[in-house]
């Protein structure tokens, strides 16, 4: 079954979140909103206001009140991601050009600081205190990840953890607060949108590790960019960390650069398929999906529950 049809019931609250995520990024300059509107067309799994949905379902679920937490979870992630792009001098990203490569880094990132901006202003339509406190800290933990993905470039010596809280940051953390902020934002009572939080957490986790063995195994057509782009960037990933346990394979990997050869580039993507790692990867990725799908069990049995448990599985698990 195809992601989208796990959560097709939701498809007309889906499009109102779609329509309001093109009004909101209007601007007054032209330039602001054509960088803004041309990061919206380059699509995404909108996975984040899809988790704000599910969980606003277990409390008073009234769309005009969620929709707002949906669109301003989204505009957080397609900010993070113009940064991200900026940071690692990405020239396309789902198989379509970057806003730093169609513009400059410049207007790249002042379009990310623009689109930033916009979801704290819709998130001031949600009254109550511990959103706004748990959206800001999340805004901060957001940012600490981009200094420290710059810092960690092409670091070698990093160990497990500085990779795990990188993900966390990346990741992780706005998949929990998508949950939780939708589960807060319907009134529900506090343990339950606490167990929510640390459901998206663990899925988030599960989904980044899943992302970045994809970087080494799947197609580019299927990633819209080549194969270990990620290593090339200098981003050491967890493959990359368990295959580097293998002094040869160290030796190889810590001699890649941006002007690398791709015939260099395939042998050693071939040489971290071959060591396990992606074995090794992939049963990590499954540990915190378990833990996901265990904190499920713990929540009112209901359509949102069910479904989240088909997204966690599918996502965890995914191919491409």
């Amino acid at each position: 079954m195809k992601l989208k049809m796990m959560y097709s019931f939701l498809n007309s609250d889906i499009n109102l979140i779609e329509k309001k995520l093109e009004e909101t990024i209007q601007a007054e300059s032209l330039l602001l909103k054509q960088a803004s509107l041309h990061t919206l067309q380059a699509g995404g799994k909108r996975i984040r206001p899809v988790f704000v949905l599910l969980a606003g379902k277990f409390g008073q679920y009234d769309i005009e009140v969620i929709k707002d937490v949906a669109v301003a979870l989204e505009l957080i992630h397609m900010a993070s991601l113009v940064h991200d792009d900026v940071i690692d001098d990405a020239d396309m990203r789902r198989g379509k050009p970057t806003v730093k490569s169609k513009w400059d880094n410049r207007i790249a990132m002042y379009t990310g600081d623009f689109i930033f901006a916009l979801s704290l202003e819709l998130m001031t339509n949600i009254k109550n205190p511990l959103a706004h406190k748990i959206l800001a800290n999340t805004i901060v933990e957001v940012c600490i990840g981009e200094i420290e993905q710059i810092k960690d470039k092409y670091r070698y010596n990093q160990n497990f953890r500085d990779y795990l809280r990188r993900i966390k940051r990346k990741t992780a953390l706005l998949i929990a607060v998508s949950c939780q902020l939708g589960a807060i934002a319907a009134g529900v009572e506090e343990s339950l949108h606490k167990k929510l939080f640390r459901f998206g957490y663990y899925v988030g986790m599960s989904f980044q590790i899943t992302d970045d063995v994809l970087d080494f195994t799947a197609s580019e057509k299927d990633l819209g960019k080549p194969a270990g782009s990620d290593l090339l960037q200098g981003n050491i990933t967890l493959p990359a960390l368990y295959a580097m346990r293998n002094d040869v394979i160290r030796q190889e990997i810590e001699k890649v650069n941006e002007n690398m050869d791709p015939a260099e580039m395939q042998n050693i993507i071939s040489m971290v398929k071959q060591s396990g790692a992606i074995e090794e990867s992939l049963a990590l990725s499954d540990r915190y999906l378990d833990k996901a799908l265990a904190i499920l069990e713990e929540l009112p049995s209901n359509k949102a529950q069910k479904t989240l448990r088909d997204i966690a599985r599918f996502i965890g698990r995914r191919k491409s």
